[in-house]
């Protein structure tokens, strides 16, 4: 698919799902029940203390900083800007640079992986108010859910800030080992998988790495 049919794409299916989904809350046994107050550092900052720029590490988040920062940066008052608000409880799923790289890699048809930069590139090429709704997919409001919670959430729909959910797929593994995988609305594509739990473990604003950008709607 053409990238700019990928952003005509979503910037329809966005906002029909702004418009007809009824979002379905966090069950509040999903959030941490620890005595202990949790802290206040925000993603933002988290992100934001990689200032190496875009490298060959593509398991780390120059891309979603880039894309954060090019949103807040066009739009102050975004929602994105929940982001940097560490008072405020949510839980964030935040794909690596590889997982941008393989979704310019997929929408562009490429053959070759992009380097970062060029992925960056592409996907502010979407423009401004579609790399924020994607960005706002990745994003539970309203909960700090660490990865003892999200093992046991199988089956939950969690409501993203856009207003739309993605669903908790646990799969167990030799009775021991559990994988925690999101389904989001593309029904075809690979589903993102949890390959790191508890980015800044401790305060109201927790993140969870995946290796796939979720996709708010169904591509062909």
């Amino acid at each position: 698919m053409k990238i700019a049919r990928f952003a005509a794409r979503v910037a329809v299916g966005t906002m029909a799902t702004a418009l007809a989904t009824t979002a379905i809350a966090v069950p509040a046994a999903q959030a941490t029940g620890k005595t202990k107050p949790l802290g206040t550092t925000s993603l933002a900052e988290v992100l934001t203390k990689d200032t190496s720029g875009f490298d060959r590490n593509s398991r780390d988040f120059d891309v979603l900083t880039a894309a954060v920062l090019a949103v807040l940066e066009a739009k102050p008052n975004s929602p994105v800007k929940v982001l940097t608000d560490g008072t405020v409880a949510l839980t964030a799923f935040i794909p690596t640079d590889a997982a941008f790289q393989q979704l310019v890699r997929e929408i562009t048809e490429a053959r070759k992986l992009p380097s970062e930069s060029a992925a960056f590139t592409a996907v502010a090429g979407l423009g401004i108010d579609t790399v924020e709704s994607v960005l706002l997919y990745h994003v539970v409001p309203g909960a700090t859910i660490d990865r003892k919670t999200a093992v046991r959430a199988d089956g939950t729909d969690l409501s993203t800030a856009l207003g739309s959910t993605v669903k908790v797929d646990v799969r167990t593994y030799l009775h021991v080992f559990r994988q925690v995988r999101l389904v989001d609305a593309d029904t075809d594509d690979r589903n993102a998988r949890v390959v790191t739990f508890d980015v800044n473990k401790g305060n109201r604003q927790i993140a969870h790495t995946v290796d796939r950008v979720l996709r708010p709607i169904d591509l062909p």
